[in-house]
């Protein structure tokens, strides 16, 4: 093993290709290059060419923001992998204000001394929702956490065996509640549970009646789902809260276009609001999915089971910061005052079929040889789950579509397209305003590559579909 043809740092930084580098980088960059050859070498391979080269492309890596803006055209709403919903403008801007400077988190402007750090999002909550009290965490997992150590440690929470879901992440509910410190009862079966399981369970260490969103999976068939005012009548009548994890966070009704569900039905996702006026005693949603707000978990509901959850050290280590409590306002505030209609989710979901097939000819229009293609697209984050959205999309038949994907990935802007039944295929739905006209043009860009061999080669293509 002879590792003197290894170059030195300076040796390579003296290439008068990396001149131009600022030295702390290029210095990263070579670094980080030699190591990698080092190890080739003591692996019995051979030395690459161009070290200085790759020193250079090495760079440029690295000096890349790994979190940038990307464009979805892959028509998922709530994609999980691009961080969910895209923020309305007025939120944009709150968190702007917010970041740029001092604001009022924990302070009250009329009486200059320590306020409420969530008062406003409580009030806003209160109003849309009619819970008599609300706190705000960074995530829904966090918010049910919360919830399970704060009401339930050391005491038994009673939940259908049908509801003990994984929702990705290895975030399994059986081990959530474990991690609270309560006791897992499971009641029914997998796929029917009745009100009768739950009563036959409850006994003295019970601590809640947990009912769960089934988020990415649906059971059909010979089913049976425990009636939510059975279930509250249930717990009133034995003194034991019911607890309903929410999942998606919706808040009102979700206004679709009129046929946009492939399979025909309605939208049969649970609203926090109704929910609570049905008598739940306490609900958890998320900020990021169908709300159309930032990452975040909300507890609402009754005052003295959220007042346990303030009180409890676990708040303080999970609560929002300035940013997020800035966003989540904003979001809030178009609810408030009948707007959340602009929310982008919103405005995606209500996206006329019609209106998306003009957007998508459009498109094709300007693309050599694209073609426009009937498709289904997703809600996603957990939402509706398995059930498509009918669209338009733009059908691009390459030789390599996976490498085409690729290339716009990792290209500027950023694009992030599905790939399926051998064509490159963006989905207008999840296009924000301007955004048709820089894939149009960065998709020619690549079609009309002047080396004459199309997109150049890659190994890290997206997962096909179709």
């Amino acid at each position: 093993m002879d590792l003197s043809c290894l170059p030195s740092i300076s040796a390579l930084l003296a290439d008068p290709r990396l001149a131009g580098l600022p030295h702390a980088l290029a210095v990263r960059a070579a670094r980080q290059v030699v190591d990698e050859q080092r190890r080739v070498l003591m692996r019995g391979g051979t030395l690459a060419p161009d070290l200085p080269d790759r020193v250079l492309q090495r760079a440029r890596l690295l000096a890349t923001p790994r979190l940038r803006r990307v464009i979805n055209a892959t028509g998922v709403v709530i994609h999980t992998n691009l961080g969910r919903a895209p923020l309305s403008p007025d939120a944009v801007t709150a968190v702007v204000e917010a970041a740029g400077g001092y604001s009022y988190v924990e302070m009250d402007p009329e009486s200059g001394r320590r306020g409420g750090r969530l008062a406003a999002i409580e009030a806003l909550v209160h109003e849309i929702t009619g819970a008599e009290a609300a706190i705000a965490v960074n995530n829904n997992a966090a918010a049910v956490l919360l919830v399970l150590t704060a009401l339930a440690r050391g005491r038994e929470v009673i939940v259908s065996r049908g509801e003990l879901v994984e929702i990705g992440g290895s975030f399994r509910v059986p081990e959530v509640i474990a991690a609270g410190g309560a006791r897992l009862v499971e009641v029914g079966a997998t796929n029917r549970t009745r009100v009768d399981d739950f009563a036959a369970a409850i006994g003295p260490d019970t601590a809640m009646l947990l009912r769960v969103h089934p988020s990415n999976y649906r059971i059909e068939g010979f089913t049976e789902r425990p009636d939510r005012d059975a279930l509250v009548a249930l717990g009133r009548d034995r003194g034991v809260p019911v607890v309903e994890d929410l999942g998606s966070g919706v808040i009102g009704d979700v206004q679709l276009a009129p046929g946009v569900l492939a399979d025909g039905g309605s939208v049969d996702e649970d609203a926090a609001d109704r929910v609570l006026q049905a008598g739940v005693d306490l609900v958890c949603f998320s900020g990021d999915k169908l709300l159309g707000g930032p990452q975040a978990g909300v507890v609402a509901g009754r005052a003295d089971l959220v007042a346990a959850c303030r009180r409890h050290p676990l708040y303080r280590a999970l609560r929002l910061d300035k940013l997020g409590l800035a966003a989540l306002e904003a979001t809030l505030r178009h609810y408030a005052e009948g707007r959340a209609a602009e929310l982008p989710v919103h405005q995606m979901l209500a996206a006329d079929p019609a209106a998306l097939d003009a957007r998508a000819r459009r498109m094709a229009a300007a693309l050599p040889g694209a073609r426009v293609e009937p498709d289904l697209g997703y809600v996603g984050g957990g939402a509706l789950p398995a059930r498509g959205l009918r669209t338009s999309v733009v059908a691009v038949p390459v030789p390599d579509p996976d490498d085409l994907a690729r290339r716009l990935r990792t290209g500027r802007p950023a694009i992030v397209a599905r790939v399926a039944r051998d064509t490159l295929r963006i989905d207008p739905r999840t296009l924000l305003p301007g955004e048709e006209e820089a894939v149009v043009r960065r998709l020619r860009e690549l079609l009309d590559d002047p080396t004459g061999r199309g997109p150049a080669g890659g190994a890290d293509g997206p997962a096909r579909d179709g």
